[in-house]
């Protein structure tokens, strides 16, 4: 397969900038929300917060090193390499959008930036990211852990992928 590797440059400027904000974020909660961190785990509560945040360094983290593993096999012209690592990169990433779920509302700012920013990359991953970003945005307060799980499962399945 042939790879773009300045469409590769791009979505590894733009990860690298999400990765920034949130990063930024997290430190921001951590220092925020200190001993609280360790209480309830309901959702939205410090400790379902500093998990999402992290859930969501974490993931977006991965896939910038798919997408700079794969810029790199292509320099090399190692096209199976390249491959694979794209192929890797396209996955959503982990936290999107389960780790906004966990987080209190209203999201930070640097979050709210971070997820329109994967949102515009909507097109490079293989599933319809951007409309889970969406909903995860309008959320008007936490989701999870739910309340109710039966009520939580009957939304999953109703859910945009």
């Amino acid at each position: 397969m042939i790879h773009d590797l300045t469409e590769l440059g791009r979505v590894g400027r733009a990860l690298s900038e999400v990765l920034d904000l949130l990063k930024s974020e997290q430190q921001r909660l951590e220092q925020q929300h200190g001993q609280d961190r360790y209480r309830e785990g309901t959702a939205g509560s410090p400790r379902q917060t500093l998990h999402g945040i992290g859930q969501l360094c974490s993931g977006v983290g991965d896939v910038l090193k798919h997408v700079a593993l794969a810029a790199g096999y292509i320099s090399l012209g190692l096209d199976e390499g390249a491959d694979n690592e794209v192929e890797l990169a396209r996955m959503k990433p982990v936290g999107v959008p389960s780790g906004v779920d966990r987080m209190v509302r209203p999201l930070g700012e640097s979050t709210v930036r971070a997820l329109q920013i994967l949102r515009d990359l909507d097109g490079f991953f293989d599933t319809e990211l951007g409309l889970a970003i969406e909903v995860a945005l309008a959320a008007p307060q936490a989701t999870y852990p739910p309340d109710d799980w039966a009520a939580y499962q009957r939304q999953q399945r109703e859910r945009p992928e």
